[in-house]
């Protein structure tokens, strides 16, 4: 019965981190086309940092999903040797959300709403 609960958390996980690689690069594909597009119309900082606070609200997202599927996969009888991976993992990432989202919050707040910035 643990083996085969171990299969589905295993599954589930994999499935999370799937959906982790979906956000991340659809966050990546949205900033490249900006960048271009920002570069061809050669516009002002304030559009770059919109698509530079947007990627990071993907990347964000995309490390919340990847810590998810970490917990998932040590939740079922883990070793000590799988909760101090999943100890070190959780703390680098979440050391990396905590960073990003403080720079996401102070570039945030110095530049209008991105609705008012696109009209």
């Amino acid at each position: 019965m643990q083996e085969i609960l171990k299969e589905i958390a295993e599954s589930i996980a994999l499935g999370v981190e799937t959906c982790a690689g979906f956000i991340i690069a659809y966050g990546a594909i949205e900033a490249i086309s900006g960048s271009i597009l920002a570069i061809k119309r050669r516009s002002k900082s304030g559009q770059r940092k919109d698509i530079w606070l947007r990627f990071g609200v993907w990347l964000l997202l995309g490390l919340e999903f990847e810590l998810a599927a970490d917990i998932v996969r040590t939740a079922i009888s883990p070793t000590w040797n799988e909760i101090g991976q999943l100890a070190a993992i959780g703390v680098i990432r979440t050391f990396l959300n905590f960073s990003l989202e403080k720079d996401l919050e102070k570039y945030d707040s110095k530049t209008p709403p991105i609705e008012a910035a696109s009209t």
